[in-house]
């Protein structure tokens, strides 16, 4: 029971600590205004690792829940976070799970930032853009992406709209889904004993 419980706070802990890092997000270079960069898939990470995979679904869930308070997007962009989210810390935790080393969690944050950049094409053009088309057109959207790079076209299509998710939010999510693994091998070592309970 008490092993529960330890699980239970940490999860809490984490969730808590994912919900604050989505509040905390920048302009990326390079990418259009409306795309931001945010780390709060790092805790589910670290729970991913430290409690198993379930647990750092349950970060991700935890915090998009919160965030349904301060959604602008009738908690669609919240779905899709929670989605990108786990395909990117269930492989990850799985695949450490198997084998506990410091090489079998960057392997598995690896795929698993892979799973979630390619997932994001999908996730992106069936759930999140349909949100921003009602602020934004596709043409004005293209527009942002042709300004940056000419390849993406302008035409209002699905071909220019997939092209551009292929050309710009799939190395995008890959990246950010790297930068989570690379903090997470850095503050691991660190926060070990606090991670697994040793006060």
């Amino acid at each position: 029971m008490s092993i529960n419980v330890k699980k239970l706070t940490l999860t809490a802990i984490l969730a808590a600590a994912s919900t604050v890092l989505m509040f905390f997000s920048i302009n990326v270079p390079l990418m259009p205004s409306f795309i931001k960069l945010d780390l709060s898939e790092l805790p589910a990470l670290i729970a991913s690792f430290v409690m198993g995979p379930i647990s750092g679904a349950c970060v991700c869930f935890v915090k998009n829940a919160i965030n349904l308070f301060f959604t602008t997007t009738s908690g669609i962009g919240e779905l899709s976070n929670f989605l990108l989210g786990c395909f990117f810390v269930l492989p990850a935790g799985y695949i450490y799970s198997v084998n506990k080393t410091r090489k079998s969690a960057i392997l598995g944050a690896t795929i698993g930032a892979l799973a979630m950049a390619f997932f994001s094409v999908f996730t992106n053009f069936f759930i999140t853009y349909p949100i921003y088309f009602n602020f934004l057109p596709l043409e004005a959207i293209l527009g942002m992406y042709h300004a940056i790079n000419p390849m993406v076209g302008t035409d209002p299509t699905e071909l220019n709209l997939i092209k551009a998710l292929l050309m710009f939010n799939v190395p995008f999510t890959f990246i950010k889904g790297m930068i989570s693994t690379l903090v997470t091998v850095l503050v691991y070592k660190p926060l070990e004993n606090f991670l697994h309970g040793r006060y």
